[in-house]
């Protein structure tokens, strides 16, 4: 331990271990103690060798069947670890190890070393992790969950194609890579791969990271959904509905549109968010509805990161009310998700004659400009091009402008650790 920092790390993970000890993908932890050199850390024997080591023996990549069964495993364990506010801002191969040498063996992820926690409003800014496996915004100093979905796909992405997305002879070369090049889908193999698998992947690898999956919508994507087992409650689910609850009317009624226009194959993951929520007799769901799933998922930790109790206060709109399904697909889609959606441009297209039959209306040039935040003397000028001139209402380019919400505020918090 050279410092009190060294002291502090240590000390959360044998807190993060202790408490998500048990899950059927993480190491289990069994005691920590120390004497007057070192920290002891007693857990499972895991004899199968890392996902790392078993990829460095095999002459050829795996087939996607193969791929298959590591990823789920992971985002099984991801999806638990976020909902608890816990980031690992550490997943790489050589951190997931099988716990036997057989070929159908569990995995099990390690080294919560450099992980953290999630605080609303907050941003983590160390540069920590790896550079193989490092998120653009890592690389920029303000950071989430989303480094963790990042890193999946780059593991994914090997998985599937035998190389790495991003790559150079050193580290400084590679975070070049990370910030300023995409992933190459079009040499071998990647034509012989299945095109929802190459969705998949896509939709990891965004740049954006509002625009990447969550663990749990990964798990509900087309790629993976005949092999997903349950599916566990998620913590974006939370995060969204409590923006949804302080939207002014007029882009509820947008997202309400963009909800009908969804095709079945977006509904599946809201589907089972809905489900997990044990909706009343009448097919509603409340606040207490919201309070008592997450208590059934919880551990210490969620305190410990404080988002639980941040968000649950802001949810407080829904304690004199009920949310139906329909409502809830409003509520609950996640827009920035869905423009890394294929068919994005059509279910805009289809959601805006939902919203010309139920929320159009006429709107003076001053209302979308209070609406839309815009100030300053081209404001009016600006918003012109929003409405109609036949009849005063939102034309398309108006609706797709209401589907853009601001930034969050951000701050920082997090540690001072090198990168490795």
């Amino acid at each position: 331990m050279k410092g009190e920092e060294w002291i502090e790390d240590v000390r959360r993970e044998v807190k993060i271990l202790k408490a998500l000890s048990g899950h059927k993908h993480l190491v289990r932890f069994y005691d920590a103690c120390e004497d007057d050199k070192h920290v002891y850390i007693v857990m499972e024997f895991c004899e199968g060798g890392t996902l790392g080591n078993r990829l460095s023996a095999r002459k050829t990549r795996c087939t996607e069947e193969e791929a298959k069964a590591v990823i789920i495993q992971i985002l099984s364990l991801v999806s638990f670890c976020h909902l608890q506010g816990v980031v690992h801002c550490d997943l790489k191969p050589e951190n997931i190890i099988f716990t036997s040498a057989g070929e159908d063996a569990d995995i099990k992820l390690i080294d919560f070393g450099i992980s953290n926690f999630y605080r609303p409003g907050k941003s983590l800014d160390d540069p920590a992790g790896t550079a193989l496996f490092m998120a653009p915004e890592v690389l920029q100093k303000s950071y989430g969950l989303e480094v963790d979905m990042w890193s999946i796909g780059v593991i994914t992405y090997y998985l599937l194609g035998g190389r790495w997305p991003f790559w150079a002879s050193t580290k400084s070369g590679i975070r070049r890579s990370v910030q300023s090049s995409n992933p190459n889908f079009d040499d071998e193999p990647w034509p012989s791969v299945s095109p929802e698998a190459k969705d998949f992947v896509k939709r990891l690898l965004s740049k954006n990271c509002l625009n990447r999956m969550s663990a749990v919508q990964a798990l509900t994507h087309r790629w993976l959904r005949d092999k997903s087992p349950q599916i566990p409650l998620d913590i974006y689910i939370f995060r969204i509905v409590t923006g949804y609850l302080h939207t002014k009317p007029l882009r509820c009624a947008v997202r309400k549109a963009i909800s009908k226009a969804l095709p079945e194959d977006e509904l599946v993951y809201l589907k089972a968010q809905f489900r997990l929520l044990e909706p009343n007799g009448d097919g509603s769901v409340s606040l207490e509805n919201f309070k008592m799933a997450l208590a059934r998922n919880a551990t210490p930790l969620m305190d410990e990161s404080s988002w639980a109790p941040y968000i649950l206060r802001g949810m407080e709109a829904l304690k004199n009310r009920r949310m139906y399904f329909e409502e809830f697909c409003a509520a609950a889609i996640s827009i920035s998700s869905l423009e890394a959606v294929e068919g994005w441009e059509q279910i805009t297209s289809t959601a805006f004659e939902y919203f010309e039959q139920e929320g159009n209306r006429v709107f003076s040039e001053q209302e979308l400009c209070q609406e839309l935040r815009i100030k300053g003397p081209s404001a009016l000028s600006y918003v012109k091009d929003f409405i109609r001139n036949s009849d005063g209402k939102l034309n398309f380019l108006g609706f797709r402008k209401l589907l853009e919400r601001p930034k969050p505020p951000q701050s920082k918090c997090g540690r001072k650790k090198k990168a490795s």
